[in-house]
This record gives structure tokens, C-alpha cells and sequence, in this order.
């Protein structure tokens, strides 16, 4: 909960993969509080009420995904929301011009995307498109499987992207990027 909240400060991007990655661990969890507990939130040498505070936000989280039936797979509208966010403020960017270096990094890597959405046969957008393959690739590192060199070097220049809409995501929401003239 608190790398949650600090990520959604700092990185969006960071974030909602770390949020994917939550998701995943209370699947392997069971949905079960119990276990929950024990394997996480007793490890974190915070205060009672801190650790409380972490139990709520898991038992929440479990809430969500029971009432989502996401218990199984998929993410949580909260993480979808984002998504959503995120590729509406990807068009405001391109849209407007303002991020020359933005633009330029992203019809860089549009061919990767376009790749990885043929190659996978799924019509999600360019922005969702990329998370799923970044959290796919952080997976297969968890695993210790082989990756190519030509996927690493796609991986690699998606995450530059990645960086720069997290970036400009942040002076957005600080009011320091603005779009309109």
C-alpha cells in the first residue's frame, strides 16, 4: 500500500504494473486474508496501525476483485481506469504537439507495438498494448527464462516511451504541462 501510494505519486507507469503484480499475488494467495497476512503484511516492520492500514487495502483489493470476478484473471476497473487515463492523455499529447520528443519516441516505437499486437492477434490500444508487454516480460525475468535479443531490444525502447509518458503524466497532474493555447 505504501509503494502503491508512493508509485502513483512518482511513476504511473511503475505503479500499475506494480498494481498488476498485486493482483497476481493475491491470486496465488487464494483471495485469503490469512495467508495474505502471514506471507505479506506480517513481513513489513511498520507500526500496528500501519499494518492494519496495509490489511485494509489488501482485504479491499480482494473486495473489488470478487465483485469484478477478476478472482481468476483481468484486472480491476481501478487499474482499468488507469489505462484508460493513460491512453486518453497519450492522445492529448499526440494530439497537440507540444512533445516533439514525445511524438518522435512514440512513432519510434509504433512499429514494436503494431508487432506485438499482430503477433498476439488482440485489439487492445498502443498504451494498454505496451503495459502487457512490459508485465509480460517482467514475468518471464521472474522466472529466469530466456528472452531474445530482439525482444529485450523492443522491451528496451518501449520502456524509454514508457518513461516519457510517466514523465509527462506527472508535470500534468502538477500543472505544469498544459495542452491548450
Amino acid at each position: 500500500m505504501f509503494i502503491a501510494r508512493k508509485l502513483k505519486k512518482e511513476n504511473i507507469c511503475e505503479y500499475l504494473l506494480y498494481m498488476w503484480q498485486v493482483e497476481n499475488m493475491i491470486r496465488a494467495l487464494k483471495l485469503d486474508m490469512d495467508l495474505i497476512n502471514h506471507q505479506i503484511i506480517s513481513q513489513y516492520t511498520v507500526s500496528e496501525q500501519e499494518k492494519k492500514e496495509i490489511y485494509d487495502w489488501y482485504e479491499s483489493l480482494i473486495e473489488m476483485m470478487r465483485m469484478e470476478s477478476k478472482q481468476e484473471n483481468g484486472h480491476i476497473q481501478l487499474n482499468t481506469n488507469i489505462i484508460i487515463e493513460l491512453d486518453d492523455f497519450h492522445q492529448a499529447i499526440l494530439n497537440s504537439n507540444k512533445i516533439p520528443a514525445y511524438n518522435s519516441k512514440f512513432y519510434h516505437v509504433l512499429p514494436f507495438i503494431n508487432q506485438l499486437k499482430m503477433k498476439n492477434n488482440v485489439n487492445l490500444g498502443d498504451i494498454e498494448t505496451c503495459f502487457n508487454f512490459q508485465y509480460g516480460i517482467m514475468l518471464l525475468k521472474m522466472k529466469n527464462t530466456e528472452i531474445s535479443t530482439s525482444t529485450i531490444e523492443a522491451q528496451t525502447e518501449i520502456s524509454k516511451f514508457m518513461v516519457l509518458l510517466a514523465r509527462n503524466y506527472k508535470l500534468y497532474k502538477e500543472g505544469e504541462l498544459e495542452f491548450e493555447d
